[in-house]
């Protein structure tokens, strides 16, 4: 089923406990329908926060970035299917996608989502980690490693997401985070894009979280983030 506009948001709630979190998604009501947890409420509950989230018909995200030997990944992701998550993150590397996809199964749930390179780097910060390689090629690499191996989609910037969609057409799903709407700041994100950028670039998910999280009124924030995306990519 095609997902329709607010599905295609990602709400990431990145904040210092569950309490904080479980206050927002209230305020956020329908506005909000799928969730990112990651690393912050990952350690302080964030597994139940999940389960309660999907019990109540949301959809989540769940941002582990696993990056460790494939027969590690393989166990991780096999607990991860049973708590029964939407989205999964792993690093986008061989052996750790080759894991990540047979941990995965058949699940019709579960999707396998590859990191590329993340939204806070540019070319300048690759090459300071001894990477030469143009930021782009590398995105694409990686991308490459990740339909190879199976994966369902990636993560990456919307300043790649027209040349990965370009290649791979739809047989990957594009998460786009880095999102900030007109007027916001970029915060960390080196490759930022609005909403509607990202969704014209070719993105099928926007991962939001700052603009949303600390607004004054998210729900209506989180409104005019749908509103953008319908108006790009009608469902």
């Amino acid at each position: 089923m095609t997902p329709d506009a607010a599905e295609r948001l990602i709400i990431a709630l990145d904040l210092p406990d569950v309490p904080q979190a479980e206050e927002l998604v209230a305020r956020l009501g329908a506005a909000g329908r799928f969730y990112k947890i990651g690393y912050q409420l990952m350690p302080v509950g964030g597994i139940e926060l999940a389960r309660r989230l999907m019990e109540a018909g949301g959809k989540v995200f769940l941002d582990f970035k696993f990056h460790d030997i494939g027969a590690t990944v393989e166990r991780g992701v096999k607990s991860v299917r049973r708590l029964g998550g939407d989205f999964l993150t792993v690093h986008a590397e061989p052996d750790v996608l080759k894991g990540a996809v047979a941990g995965r199964g058949d699940d019709p749930r579960l999707k396998i989502i590859a990191v590329t390179v993340l939204t806070s780097l540019d070319q300048a910060a690759l090459e300071r980690a001894g990477i030469t390689t143009k930021l782009e090629d590398l995105v694409l690499k990686r991308a490459e490693f990740a339909a190879e191996a199976g994966a369902d989609g990636v993560v990456a910037s919307a300043k790649e997401a027209e040349a990965i969609r370009a290649r791979f057409a739809d047989r990957l799903l594009i998460v786009t985070p880095g999102v900030r709407p007109a007027g916001a700041g970029a915060d960390d994100q080196k490759r930022a894009a609005t909403p509607a950028a990202a969704m014209r670039a070719g993105a099928d998910y926007l991962v939001v979280g700052r603009p949303i999280v600390q607004a004054p009124d998210p729900a209506a924030a989180a409104r005019s983030v749908i509103e953008e995306i319908r108006a790009a990519r009608p469902s």
